[in-house]
């Protein structure tokens, strides 16, 4: 079951990486992306070679799970040395010395290939045992990866730490930390690998395939990577949707107080067999205009000395300090609605206390939810206007 995760987040992480390419054309320098992209591509191919699939594509024999296993370790150790020139290009611009890190990367993959060679790997049912005399190459083999991935991974985790602390909020931000977390997987997903020489150490062996926890820790890593690097390409998309259900939300909790403004003040509804069309920003919009409409609409009937009463009322009452403007609003409102039917006005009228005209529509609405849940406590409403009117 992991296996099969892991493989089918390889094809996300394959597909995520392309559209990086693409994108990067437009937006990011060409060779700042395409070390990310290699990054990307390269790990998710040193998980894509170890899967189930991948083994039974190559066909039975020991050479072949010999150059499968060898190609997802060069793959990772090509994942991280993309990682370390994309850190770099970020960093220092065009300016950034990648030939060092590149040399060294390359002689590592050498040794490590090397090493794999000479220590003449057999495999004995679900495991893959070594000779005396080879045992010290095979060591030398885990040995040499562990280094070279733990010291660079840690300081690629730093790097996406530092960059993550000092980025706006949004999208970008957000992807850095999705970037930690996955490298602080990668990270983990290669020290595991201690568990492998310990028992190399001790039986000459370890086993022909990935475990469960490093098949966890590999489909968390290319998730998290693929998530944290793509994230420019579908944050937009999510936004969209969770704004969409916010905008709905508050257009239902402020229903109760635009029922009550409707019932009063019948004309401020704006096409009213329309309901959510044109999207729920736009109802929410419209019934945000069409609650002020109401207010407006009202505002000879507000008694301009019952907010202060009211106000007094509702700290008596026990009202929380949180809930007692909301509370004085819909007691105005209230007010003010029965003013209305029995036909008292106030010279000059009073102010609607209507939130600032120069705030967006999400703050509007956020008031009016309060109001509106305010109003939906009728008991309180009532002992406070009670209050008011003593």
């Amino acid at each position: 079951m992991i296996e099969t995760l892991a493989y089918y987040l390889c094809v996300v992480g394959f597909a995520g990486f392309g559209y990086k390419l693409i994108e990067a054309r437009r937006s990011q320098p060409v060779r700042v992306m395409w070390f990310l992209a290699g990054f990307g591509i390269c790990i998710a191919g040193g998980i894509l070679v170890l899967t189930p699939a991948m083994t039974a594509l190559a066909g039975p024999g020991p050479v072949a799970e010999w150059i499968l296993t060898l190609a997802g370790d060069e793959l990772k150790l090509g994942a991280i040395g993309f990682a370390v020139a994309f850190t770099q290009s970020v960093w220092r611009g065009e300016g950034a010395r990648l030939a060092p890190h590149a040399w060294f990367t390359a002689a590592t993959m050498l040794l490590l290939a090397a090493c794999f060679t000479l220590s003449e790997p057999k495999r004995v049912g679900d495991d893959t045992v070594f000779s005396d005399g080879a045992l010290p190459f095979a060591m030398a083999d885990k040995v040499v990866f562990l280094l070279y991935s733990l010291i660079s991974l840690g300081l690629l985790m730093t790097v996406f730490a530092r960059s993550a602390r000092h980025a706006e909020p949004g999208p970008l931000r957000a992807g850095l930390w999705l970037l930690v977390v996955g490298v602080g997987s990668a990270f983990a997903w290669t020290f595991w690998d201690i568990d492998d020489v310990r028992r190399l150490a001790e039986t000459a062996r370890i086993g022909a395939r990935e475990d469960l926890p490093s098949s966890v820790l590999a489909a968390t890593t290319i998730g998290l990577v693929t998530a944290g690097a793509t994230l420019s390409a579908w944050a937009p998309a999510v936004t969209s949707v969770i704004g969409r259900v916010r905008a709905y939300r508050a257009y239902r909790r402020i229903e109760p107080l635009w029922t009550a403004l409707r019932a009063a003040v019948p004309g401020i509804a704006l096409e009213p067999g329309r309901k959510l069309a044109g999207g729920a920003e736009f109802a929410l919009y419209r019934r945000v205009i069409e609650i002020r409409d109401g207010h407006l609409a009202l505002r000879a009937h507000f008694d301009p000395d019952l907010p202060a009463r009211a106000e007094r009322a509702a700290r008596k009452a026990g009202v929380p300090d949180a809930e007692v403007r909301p509370t004085v609003e819909a007691v105005t409102l209230a007010a003010a609605i029965e003013a209305g039917r029995e036909g008292r006005r106030y010279e000059p009228p009073a102010p609607t206390q209507l939130p600032d005209t120069d705030a967006d529509v999400a703050t509007e609405a956020a008031w009016l939810v309060r109001v509106s849940r305010a109003w939906q406590r009728a008991a309180v409403v009532d002992r406070v206007r009670a209050g008011a009117a003593g």
